[in-house]
């Protein structure tokens, strides 16, 4: 069907450009390996549109472009160049001609690349899948690792004595069945264990939830969290390695009191009376630990998720470089593991609506802490926690990662970052209004955030919004 002035202008309406849309102004001409590259890279993301002759900054105004005037030959071109069909069409919009490709989806199982590089879109731009990316494409077509059996050939006694059917219920608030059998049948209902021919069967997902002993599964042994206690701010000096024991479910709560108990303490003063608090709260290290289970690459064997305490921050991390960009973690969410996502969820270990992160950043906020730290490295994904630092000590990084996070925080919330708001995250007096703007100045130029033109070029009403909104 062909596209409608109508709909180019639905496009145009967007609030951002996203993985399947991408607008290019090409008023005289446009390169054609840009044009391959992008049609690789939206293809690679599910298919999508790609219109020339449109500014890709809003309103997006329709400026009209020269480009491609042959589009059967265009069309030819692309198809050599790329190895797949991409419809071209043109569209005369009252304020200038409009290129639109009509970009198809990879083949399931399949990613597309151009002279060997498998491109996908990273923000504004392009970059080349990571190889947990590739991965996970690849094994589209292959059975869920998580719904394959981990032990085979039990009777019902070894089902219940290998899981811990009672805290499964606990945790579900389910009443306990009155028989062996009831317990069965629920769990098979719920698709963690199997009857065969040869007996039961424990699927791994329901190993690594219920396990009494992840030992006793070979096959998951290795997923096992492990908590390692350091005694100063670098990895020498090991002072505790603890390897979990416990399937996720049955086993979360120990695991974070565990992580809380080995956290250092910090002596404060409240109404002329000193306690001791730990250097972190417990809600963050609640959600940083859930997601650290839950966003793991389960495809990657002899790796799991990991708790690293030193004397100044925490820091998680878990195996599999993150299907959502670091950048996008306050607003963004995309489950790795939809099934053990749900039974958490369901176990009220984690609520799987993309508030986890934002806890974090907003209890950072509330204790004045230094913003956490995302990172996406080497076949891993860290989150890291510091503790108490006074603006002081604070450096300039320390300080325009916070701004960012304030402001997208704030975004999320409906609501939107002011000099005053910034200034009550960091614990700064109103006197101090000018070192605020110097720390939006330098996130703005950083290209994290931007002001927002809603209330025109007024420094007294200035607002700011994320980059990407």
């Amino acid at each position: 069907m062909a596209t409608t002035v109508t709909q180019i202008n639905i496009w145009r309406s967007a609030p951002t450009e996203t993985q399947n849309l991408e607008f290019k102004e090409a008023k005289a001409s446009y390169d054609r390996e840009k044009l391959a590259r992008y049609c690789i890279a939206i293809a690679n993301e599910g298919g999508g549109t790609l219109l020339l002759g449109i500014a890709d900054k809003p309103p997006r105004p329709v400026v009209g472009s020269a480009a491609f005037t042959n589009l059967v030959a265009t069309a030819d071109d692309l198809f050599i160049r790329i190895g797949f069909r991409v419809e071209v069409e043109e569209v005369t919009h009252p304020d200038g001609r409009v290129l639109v490709f009509h970009i198809p989806p990879r083949p399931k199982g399949s990613a597309y690349h151009l002279d060997g590089q498998y491109l996908m879109r990273s923000g504004e731009s392009l970059r080349p899948m990571s190889q947990d990316r590739l991965r996970a494409i690849f094994a589209e077509g292959a059975p869920d690792w998580l719904e394959e059996p981990s032990l085979t050939g039990l009777d019902g006694q070894a089902v219940v004595e290998l899981l811990d059917t009672q805290s499964y219920f606990e945790l579900m608030k389910l009443p306990y069945p009155s028989d062996r059998d009831g317990v069965l049948d629920r769990l098979s209902k719920e698709r963690l264990i199997d009857q065969r021919n040869d007996g039961w069967s424990i699927r791994r997902l329901g190993g690594l939830l219920l396990a009494k002993k992840l030992e006793a599964f070979p096959d998951l042994s290795r997923k096992a969290s492990r908590v390692i206690v350091y005694s100063g701010i670098g990895k020498t000096g090991t002072r505790l390695d603890q390897l979990g024991t416990r399937g996720y479910a049955v086993g979360f709560q120990g695991l974070v009191d565990f992580v809380m108990a080995q956290l250092p303490q910090n002596e404060v003063i409240e109404n002329a009376l000193r306690r001791q608090v730990k250097l972190l709260p417990m809600e963050s290290v609640r959600e940083l630990i859930a997601n650290a289970l839950i966003h793991q690459d389960m495809t990657m064997q002899g790796a799991g998720p990991m708790v690293e305490i030193y004397v100044n921050r925490l820091e998680v991390s878990n195996p599999g470089e993150p299907i959502v960009p670091v950048a996008r973690f306050i607003d963004g969410y995309q489950s790795r593991n939809e099934r053990l996502a749900d039974f958490m969820r369901r176990m009220s270990i984690c609520e799987e609506k993309s508030s986890g992160i934002d806890t974090v950043v907003e209890q950072a906020e509330f204790y004045q802490l230094p913003a956490p730290e995302f990172r996406a490295v080497h076949r891993r994904t860290v989150a890291i926690v510091h503790g108490p630092r006074s603006f002081a000590d604070m450096d300039r990084n320390d300080r325009i990662r916070a701004c960012w996070q304030h402001c997208d925080l704030r975004y999320v919330m409906s609501e939107r970052m002011t000099n005053q708001s910034l200034r009550e995250r960091f614990g700064l007096t109103e006197n101090q209004s000018a070192t605020a703007s110097q720390i939006i100045n330098a996130t703005i130029e950083a290209g994290l955030i931007k002001p927002d033109d809603a209330v025109g070029g007024s420094k007294k009403y200035a607002r700011y919004l994320p980059s990407w909104a």
